[in-house]
């Protein structure tokens, strides 16, 4: 009989997708289940900064994209809670960890949204470099994260799209307007070069996680192909990106940019950024005021189980 773990091997070196009942070493299950589980979190804890934006969009028509948008990262938390619980923990015990504070979320959702200018370039930078990070994903080994992965894709291109109109709209506004779209702008392009992870010599990714290709390319890869990306988009909106390091390079085909200030960064995961206890204190909030619903839904479904047992008599 052949060895799982050499099967399973196999299995990774062919890119064929690993199922939730197929036999996987307990340090690849844990490893999917904390990624898989701190991407949900980021995307429930990411309709916050933009949430409180739906009543005060300029016009019914931005209300309604923004709405539609909200409702988007709502459906991506819950794909991805349900692939995470294949792997054989339960939605309790995520949450429960995203309250404790032993699991966490994307960094970049603990800014505060300003002004109306910022939800566009949530949109235009934190999309753009979340669609950059999760395309990768699209072709991760295990395949009920890929496979939720390929339809979250799809709706952050449309995401990133539509931050960029706002943004474009903006741009061509009045002086305030552009005035406002630099300033958006200026406060989220750093945490949004952030969102790659660390350095690459400083990562925490073991070489076993490699491996099983949970991450096709490495931190510095991805954050290069954005800045790559927006250096050449911000010249359509006319605005510029505050980085004075920010220059073509010839000789390697991509762009030269500064220093991160990682300073920040470690700070902003360690809990002390602008609005991380106010963004865990409104989980736990929103939590505890569904509490009736989750024991209604229990409820209800035991109800129909009952009834679906007396009916076969």
């Amino acid at each position: 009989m052949q060895d799982p773990e050499k099967k399973f091997q196999e299995k990774i070196d062919n890119e064929i997708k690993i199922e939730p009942k197929d036999w996987m070493p307990e340090a690849y299950r844990k490893n999917n289940i904390r990624q898989i589980s701190q991407h949900a979190h980021s995307e429930i804890v990411g309709m916050l900064p933009e949430g409180n934006w739906i009543t005060r969009a300029p016009t019914l028509k931005r209300k309604a994209i923004l709405l539609a948008k909200v409702q988007d990262e709502a459906g991506h938390g819950l794909y991805l809670y349900c692939a995470a619980e294949t792997l054989g923990t339960t939605r309790e015990e995520m949450i429960n960890d995203l309250h404790s504070g032993k699991a966490k979320y994307s960094s970049i959702f603990n800014y505060p949204t300003l002004t109306w200018a910022d939800i566009g370039t949530i949109g235009w930078l934190v999309d753009g470099a979340a669609i950059i990070n999760q395309v990768m994903l699209t072709r991760t080994s295990y395949g009920p994260y890929a496979r939720a992965m390929v339809r979250i894709c799809k709706e952050e291109s449309f995401h990133q799209r539509q931050g960029f109109e706002i943004l474009l709209t903006l741009s061509r506004g009045s002086k305030e307007q552009k005035e406002m779209c630099q300033d958006a702008i200026n406060r989220w392009w750093w945490p949004s070069l952030m969102m790659f992870g660390p350095h690459d010599k400083d990562s925490t990714h073991s070489d076993q996680s490699l491996k099983w290709k949970i991450k096709r390319k490495t931190n510095d890869e991805l954050r290069q192909n954005f800045v790559d990306m927006c250096a050449e988009q911000v010249k359509i909106l006319g605005m510029t990106i505050p980085d004075p390091d920010l220059e073509w390079n010839a000789q390697t085909n991509h762009y030269d940019f500064g220093e991160i200030n990682w300073e920040e960064f470690w700070n902003v995961v360690r809990g002390n950024g602008p609005c991380n206890k106010e963004r865990l204190e409104a989980r736990k909030k929103a939590w505890k005021e569904g509490e009736w619903v989750r024991e209604a839904a229990s409820a209800y479904f035991e109800k129909r189980k009952t009834k679906s047992a007396f009916s076969k008599y």
